[in-house]
Parts: C-alpha cells; sequence; structure tokens
C-alpha cells in the first residue's frame, strides 16, 4: 500500500529493500505499537473507569471531569470512584490496570512493594504503581527524543547546507562556531539552567537541541560540499535554475542519506540521555513519570526492590533494541551499492 504512493522508483526500491528486512520492519512495528499504547495510557491505565453508568446517566470519567456532588461525596474535592456504591441498574467498566502513576495505593502498609496482582511490577518508594509509571514514562521519553531530533535535524540541515553551498566566509565563521559550542561542558550549562529555570520537557528539548545540531550539520555541509559539483547541479545552474531550485530540487534530496539512516540511532541515544538526565535529578520535575526516575529509586533500594530496576532497565534496552533494528533496516535500504 505504501509502494502506491511513493513517488518514483528508487523510493520503491527503497521500501522493498527495508520490507526484506523482516527484523527491522517487525522492531519497527512493535515500536509503533508500543507508543501508541503509551500515548492512549489514560485507556489502559487509570484510576478512573472508562464508561460508568450511575443513576441512569452514562458518564466518561477519563475523558470529563464530574463533580463529586453527582455521586453524593459532598465532602469531596475529587471523585473517589473506586467508594461508589453501584445500585442495581448501575455498571461500570474499569480499564485493564487500575491506577494512574500518580496515585498512591493506601492499603499497602510500606513501600516500595513488591509485584502482587493489584500492581502487577509493584510500586515504588511512595506506593505509585511501577507499570503505570513506565506507560505513561515512555511517551514523555520519546516525546523529547523525536522532538529534539527534528529540532536538531532542522537546524543542522539549514546551517550545514548554508555552509556547504555558499562556503566562503560563511563556511570559514561557522565552522569557528560549531568548535565553539564543541567545546561548551553540555552538562554544567544544562545544571546551571536547571537550577535557575524549571525543568520542562520544552526546556530540555530546546537546551539539548542547541548543543545537538553540530552532528547533524557536519554531516550535511560535507554531502552539499560534495553534491554542489555533481554534473547535475552544474547542468541545473547553466540552465539558469536558481540558487533556491538548486538547494531544494536537486542538492538536498541527495544530501539527507546519510540523516535518514543515522536518525534511528540518534532518537535512541535521545531517549537514553532523558533516562539519564531524570536518573540524576535534572529532568523532568516530580512527579512525572520517568523511567531514569525508577531507576534512581532503584539505586536506593537496590537490596530491596529488584523490580523498581528490572523493569525500567528492561523498558529502555526493549526500546533502544527496536529502535537499533529499525535503524539497521534502514541503512540496508538506503544503501547506494542495492539502490
Amino acid at each position: 500500500m505504501i509502494e502506491r504512493y511513493l513517488k518514483n522508483e528508487l523510493s520503491r526500491r527503497r521500501w522493498r529493500a527495508f520490507k526484506s528486512q523482516r527484523r527491522s520492519v517487525f522492531a519497527a512495528v512493535i515500536f509503533v505499537l508500543a507508543f501508541v499504547f503509551s500515548a492512549t495510557a489514560e485507556m489502559w491505565s487509570n484510576s478512573k473507569p472508562l464508561v460508568l453508568h450511575y443513576a441512569g446517566e452514562t458518564y466518561f470519567p477519563v475523558f470529563q471531569r464530574v463533580h463529586p456532588s453527582v455521586f453524593h461525596q459532598d465532602s469531596a474535592a475529587i471523585t473517589d470512584y473506586r467508594a461508589l456504591s453501584l445500585g442495581e441498574s448501575d455498571w461500570d467498566l474499569w480499564p485493564l490496570n487500575e491506577w494512574d502513576p500518580y496515585e498512591i495505593n493506601n492499603a499497602l502498609s510500606s513501600y516500595p512493594a513488591p509485584p502482587s496482582l493489584s500492581n502487577w511490577l509493584g510500586t515504588d518508594n511512595q506506593g505509585r504503581d511501577v507499570f503505570a509509571r513506565i506507560l505513561y514514562g515512555m511517551r514523555y521519553g520519546v516525546a523529547y527524543a523525536f522532538a529534539t531530533w527534528a529540532l536538531t535535524c532542522f537546524i543542522g540541515v539549514v546551517l550545514g547546507g548554508a555552509m556547504g553551498f555558499f562556503g566562503g566566509a560563511l563556511d570559514l565563521i561557522g565552522q569557528r562556531v560549531e568548535e565553539v559550542i564543541s567545546s561548551v561542558p553540555t552538562l554544567f550549562i544544562l545544571i546551571i539552567l536547571v537550577s535557575i529555570f524549571k525543568p520542562s520537557l520544552l526546556m530540555l528539548v530546546l537546551i539539548s537541541a542547541l548543543f545537538g545540531w553540530i552532528g547533524f550539520s557536519v554531516y550535511v555541509r560535507a554531502e552539499f560540499l560534495k553534491n554542489r559539483k555533481k554534473d547535475f547541479v552544474e547542468v541545473a545552474r547553466a540552465m539558469g535554475a536558481s540558487n533556491k531550485r538548486l538547494i531544494f530540487k536537486h542538492i538536498l534530496p541527495n544530501s539527507l542519506v546519510p540523516l535518514i539512516t543515522l536518525s534511528p540511532f540518534v532518537i535512541a541515544s535521545y531517549i537514553t540521555g532523558l533516562a539519564s538526565l531524570d536518573y540524576l535529578g535534572l529532568g523532568l520535575p516530580p512527579p512525572t513519570p520517568s523511567w531514569g526516575e525508577l531507576l534512581d529509586q532503584a539505586q536506593q533500594y537496590v537490596t530491596i526492590a529488584w523490580w523498581l530496576a528490572v523493569y525500567p532497565a528492561s523498558a529502555l534496552f526493549v526500546s533502544l533494541i527496536l529502535l537499533s533494528l529499525v535503524g539497521d533496516g534502514m541503512r540496508v535500504a538506503f544503501d547506494p551499492r542495492r539502490s
């Protein structure tokens, strides 16, 4: 089906080459399904029923806020759906896991608690469900990775392409700027900014992109320097093509292959990067669900709470393996010897 929408034969050959790598296709499907599962986590893990039929009315608590007075909980600020007394004609439909990532299991005597029928993967040091925090944490990790990759790729393509195409003083100054930024201790700058401003996903993306575009810029600059002297570019220039047409029609499409094949590995590194920042306490503000934050707790309870290390580390490991397999498939698909 995808081949029908691909514009040229080269793209179709690359798609067929990628499909021939069954491991890569399987890894891509699993990763996409896992992310969709995380992006719709409220449907699978929540402390509210998906559908509630009460006193002749139907409510969707996951998607709407219902005042506690509707359920005769006048003294409560937030509706406690677990405490509802359902009549004969009342019914409710709960998600598979009846915990959200912020809710504390007050029925437990101590935290962290091991895996049980109530909390499938156990609880953390505050009694919150580990499965829910891993599930919700994936959306933040993947969102950060893809947003940072997109921004760094855009900056790297623009600046690297400009330096490679125009050369001269622009290239000389740009190279010096890259050397200066490369020498800046990124971790120290991040610590300073986090101490000054309240950390957020957007701020982490901007800071990471500020120091992460150089790798993409180097690849794009090299490709532009190589392709701008190719025969097809010289012919287009001789026919009167403008710089804009030369860049976007001829040079840029032929300069993106290294970026495309490198992207899955870069995205994987950004997922690891956010987990590392959260582990060090420099990432997303608590109580945001995070794999790195769970691993930080695992270090504190290394002898008594093995589940805090095994399950988040397994989620991180599997995600990186899947992205690496996708990257291998894209590398084969874009191999010029096969195309």
